[in-house]
């Protein structure tokens, strides 16, 4: 499996300094580097090949066994450093300040046919923007979530994608 890496966010943006992958308030930084969570069996239960298709990925890219390492966390892709996003808004009506990827874990940045793509881990664990939280996401909301996205692509609504 071979991708076209690229490091549009991470090349132009400050990274935070401070390697620590815990909660904690990040200054003077638009992302942190971090780890995902090594996951204990993972496995693929549902491709979507369109999307797989679209970063760049084959049939056999799929079925090696480094997909799966790769796309759930196991393992980190050559070449890659995967990082959360700091960013700050208003939550519930108010000012919240620093709010950030709790739970998201970019794993790489890709092109595909001139195209630009973030390949993101949801529930990897925690980041110096989980607050209180461990990171993780339960299986209920993810296949929510997914479902959702995979529904409003087909409405025609621009929205996030899944390959796996």
């Amino acid at each position: 499996m071979v991708l076209n890496l690229n490091k549009l966010f991470t090349k132009e943006l400050p990274a935070d300094t401070d390697t620590n992958n815990v909660p904690r308030q990040v200054y003077n930084a638009c992302f942190s580097y971090v780890s995902p969570k090594i996951p204990s069996n993972p496995s693929i239960i549902h491709v979507v090949h369109q999307m797989a298709e679209e970063i760049g990925l084959n049939k056999n890219d799929i079925e090696d066994e480094d997909f799966v390492a790769f796309f759930s966390g196991a393992k980190i892709y050559p070449n890659t450093q995967p990082f959360a996003l700091c960013y700050a808004g208003h939550q519930f009506g108010n000012w919240a300040g620093q709010l950030g990827d709790g739970r998201a874990i970019n794993l790489m940045e890709i092109n595909h046919k001139e195209k630009n793509f973030t390949l993101q881990l949801k529930g990897a664990g925690p980041t110096p923007y989980s607050r209180t939280a461990d990171g993780l996401a339960v299986l209920r909301s993810s296949i929510r979530e997914y479902l959702c996205a995979e529904a409003m692509h087909h409405l025609g609504v621009p929205t996030t994608s899944s390959p796996v």
